[in-house]
């Protein structure tokens, strides 16, 4: 592997065990950005299942002329995945930058999640 590869995967690793440590039983809203597009879960790690999902690769996202790479989309997949997890009644999570800055279209997705019912 390469050595970016391996220390992307160290940090990851770290993150996700500093989550795990201070969660409390917490969902998780983890986050994976591409070149291309955003996607984000709100998962349940006590039961092993995705509470909510949204991604920029959804049809209404696709045709609002979004392209997943930029910060507007982020908010909009941060607002929808608010939205979905609200409705299946999880109000509290733990925020998995997932080796990411907490920066950009990271953070607007964070953000607009808050605006949208999220605490974090």
């Amino acid at each position: 592997m390469s050595r970016n590869k391996v220390t992307n995967a160290r940090r990851k690793q770290r993150v996700r065990l500093a989550l795990r440590r201070s969660g409390g039983g917490r969902p998780r809203l983890s986050v994976f950005r591409s070149s291309k597009h955003i996607y984000a879960q709100v998962i349940d790690d006590l039961k092993g299942e995705t509470v909510a999902s949204a991604s920029s690769l959804e049809k209404d996202m696709r045709t609002s002329g979004n392209t997943g790479a930029d910060i507007e989309a982020a908010k909009a997949v941060g607002k929808l995945l608010a939205e979905r997890a609200v409705k299946k009644g999880v109000t509290e999570v733990v925020f998995d930058r997932g080796g990411y800055l907490y920066h950009g279209r990271v953070k607007a997705l964070g953000d607009a999640a808050r605006e949208s019912g999220l605490s974090f």
